[in-house]
């Protein structure tokens, strides 16, 4: 699962590793959760950046499922089923996108402790993604986007069992360009990553509000196991 991340590389800067034509400025976000409006690059033709939400909406789902607050948005696809999914097969044929990120959050739920997740060189990487359009009787759209996981590596699988699938700068044109056709032969693109790319650094529970967005979360912060109970009898 990945329910929280980070992007803080300038657009600019993420156009050295994938290109994309369009003009556009993000401010820096250091904790990104569901719902909120996330980047993606895609293909719509020709390559953009845009801003979709994060959390997908499947394009039958009527008004007040939409807008329902008690409803759970789909922010992640599993690799393993997403050709199975009713909610996610069609985007993975169509609607394939990148979302840019600089690092990941992930919790030890054993000792509370959380994560940052992110590449040991630095540089910031690509989650695989799909997005999907929903329109609405009144003209109303909403273009949102889910993370595709996979089974987490043997570096990472002691925090958590999965992991975001990621989708090297060398085959993002496989990625964004393939036709919906031929889509099923991108499934090994979608497997853990190699045991050295990512790293994973414990920083403060201040991750946990959704408020905290700052850069400070970054910083290296080991959280106290609470003093055990002694046993009196």
């Amino acid at each position: 699962m990945c329910g929280r991340f980070a992007l803080a590389t300038a657009p600019e800067d993420l156009r050295q590793l994938v290109d994309f034509s369009n003009r556009i400025n993000f401010p820096p976000r250091y904790n990104i959760a569901p719902t909120q409006p996330v980047s993606v690059i895609r293909a719509v033709p020709g390559r953009e950046m845009a801003l979709v939400q994060w959390g997908l909406v499947a394009p039958w789902l009527k008004p007040e499922q939409v807008t329902d607050k008690a409803a759970r948005p789909q922010i992640n696809a599993r690799s393993e089923t997403i050709t199975e999914k009713p909610s996610f097969k069609n985007a993975f044929r169509r609607r394939r996108c990148l979302i840019p990120s600089d690092g990941f959050y992930e919790w030890d739920r054993s000792v509370g402790q959380p994560y940052r997740i992110y590449r040991a060189d630095g540089q910031a990487f690509f989650m695989a993604g799909i997005w999907e359009i929903w329109d609405g009787a009144d003209g109303s759209e909403i273009e949102s986007c889910a993370i595709i996981t996979t089974a987490a590596n043997d570096t990472l699988s002691p925090i958590h069992h999965r992991m975001p699938a990621m989708i090297e700068p060398r085959h993002a044109e496989d990625w964004l360009a393939t036709p919906e056709t031929a889509a099923e032969k991108l499934l090994p693109l979608l497997g853990p990553s190699a045991e050295d790319v990512f790293t994973a650094t414990p920083i403060s529970k201040r991750v946990n509000k959704v408020a905290e967005d700052d850069a400070d979360l970054w910083v290296e912060h080991i959280e106290k196991a609470p003093p055990k109970q002694m046993d009196l009898f």
